[in-house]
């Protein structure tokens, strides 16, 4: 019994957010939901970039599709890492991500962050993903109640995100077997901070339709203030058509027309595009779906209208930040010239063609004996070469770190090339991590890359002022918490239980 997703999804701004820094994606293989953080600048661009580097694996048949999806988050990172290399405006983004892939039987699940996910099976309703925020820490070590987490001060401090943070992010992973008429729910945390599990529980029981239980749950969220963007993707496990079941015409949603939004910078679903849009193939032709391939240009740049014809094979619904940058053309996974080749692939799902195993041992007797050797030594020559002037390189590098819990400035790289050593302690400041954010804390421990010399002491004297700002004032009120994350954050509060307060010590200066 093949098993496909009928899906709804809806994101809206909310009632005080200036953009939506919420992404969304619902197919009939995944679900995803990714929440934006990182100010004016980069919050829409991680979620955005991240929910739209998952959206081919929306198929099914993948070769090893219990750590793909894994696989393809760590790669979702690490190309955030790379946009913000390219554009320094982008630093400190970051983005939570919750997921769902179905094959077969199975649903692998992925998450990291505050945003949840739901499911309704055999009657039974709960929340499968585990917020990776500061008060859920103290909910797990006993030092605060959980009715006490809906109130705190600090409840939005994520420990655990995708983007400039964390080279290698601990993801949650699981796999859960798949049976049709089980309901999951994924969302950003801007629907649990106005409404109730419980409520959120009545309505994914007794909606009529999911878009009727996603309606609902977003117009609870704007009648509560919504005081951060929400985004709601519904979901449900159902037997796969007998016919036509791989057409891009079919709409599995078909719970009512999906229409273009208009605040919330939602799109209509691709699948409503001609049957002949087709994705751009790495040899520079545009596949149709028919199996026909017609004459296209070269794909120097990956354009987000190549995006938008690949994703218009399926039946899909694109929400929220992502589905505006479709829409504008601002993709920004296809702009980096570091990820073209990927992106091709990633359109058309292929791989770089084998060169057929007679061919090669048909060539294997031209080679003459001495080609190896003497090829071998010219590339061990290049190497060296190579390796010698890299090191003189890396030693007009500087970078901030962590040196004995203190801020300092090293030369070089924060690599290491095997015994080698590639960096050294330049400066150290008295600047005491624990008095820094959390956030900042771990970007010290990642080391922040500089320009110069120069540069670095800016970013020295950027950490002083927030090591100062961060120090509370004398007197009874707990310590203030490490970077709150700019979505939904709350001041702290004086009433906060100790126990419950940030340990950081503020020396130095």
């Amino acid at each position: 019994m093949a098993l496909v997703l009928r899906y709804a999804a809806r994101s809206d701004v909310g009632m005080t957010r200036s953009k939506n820094d919420d992404s969304a994606y619902a197919g009939r293989f995944l679900a995803v939901v990714a929440d934006g953080m990182g100010g004016h600048a980069g919050g829409d661009v991680a979620s955005a970039s991240t929910v739209l580097d998952l959206v081919h694996l929306d198929r099914a048949g993948h070769q090893d599709p219990a750590t793909v999806l894994a696989d393809e988050i760590q790669t979702a990172n690490s190309i955030l890492s790379e946009l913000v290399q390219t554009n320094p405006k982008l630093a400190g983004m970051g983005t939570t991500v919750t997921a769902l892939l179905l094959h077969d039987d199975k649903l692998e699940f992925a998450h990291i962050g505050d945003s949840r996910a739901y499911r309704l099976k055999n009657g039974i309703f709960e929340q499968v993903s585990v917020d990776h925020t500061f008060v859920q820490r103290l909910i797990d070590e006993g030092r605060l109640r959980p009715e006490e987490a809906e109130i705190h001060p600090h409840r939005n401090v994520l420990m655990r995100v995708l983007g400039d943070v964390d080279a290698s992010p601990e993801l949650d992973l699981a796999s859960h077997s798949a049976e049709p008429g089980e309901k999951w729910l994924l969302c950003s945390d801007g629907l649990n901070a106005v409404v109730p599990d419980r409520v959120v529980e009545s309505v994914v029981r007794n909606a009529a339709t999911l878009q009727d239980a996603v309606d609902q749950l977003v117009d609870l969220t704007l009648d509560g203030g919504s005081p951060d963007n929400v985004t709601i993707v519904m979901i449900e496990v159902a037997e796969a058509p007998s016919e036509a079941a791989d057409t891009a015409s079919l709409n599995l949603a078909a719970e009512r027309p999906l229409e273009p939004a208009a605040a919330d910078g939602g799109a209509p679903p691709a699948a409503t595009a001609p049957a002949a849009a087709a994705g751009m193939s790495p040899d520079g032709t545009a596949e149709g779906v028919s199996g026909t391939e017609t004459p296209a240009e070269p794909h120097e740049a990956i354009r987000a209208d190549a995006i938008r014809r690949e994703l218009g094979t399926r039946p899909h619904v694109l929400v929220g930040a992502a589905a505006l940058a479709t829409e504008t053309g601002q993709i920004p996974i296809v702009t980096a010239h570091s990820n073209k080749r990927r992106a091709a692939a990633l359109l058309t799902h292929k791989a770089p063609e084998e060169p057929d195993a007679s061919e090669v041992e048909a060539a294997a007797p031209l080679r003459k004996p001495w080609l190896i050797p003497a090829f071998l030594t010219v590339m061990s020559l290049l190497l060296v070469a190579v390796l010698w002037f890299g090191y003189l390189w890396t030693q007009t590098q500087y970078f901030v770190g962590a040196s004995d819990g203190r801020v300092a400035i090293f030369n070089g790289v924060s690599q290491n090339f095997g015994p080698i050593d590639l960096s050294h302690v330049d400066t150290v400041y008295n600047i005491p991590l624990e008095s820094l954010p959390v956030y900042q804390q771990q970007r010290l421990n990642s080391s922040i890359s500089a320009r110069d010399l120069v540069h670095a002491e800016q970013i020295v004297e950027q950490l002083r002022i927030s090591s100062q700002r961060n120090c509370p004032e004398p007197g009874p009120s707990p310590s203030a918490l490490p970077t709150d994350r700019p979505s939904g954050s709350a001041t702290p509060s004086p009433a906060a239980s100790p126990e419950a307060a940030l340990p950081p010590e503020c020396v130095g200066g």
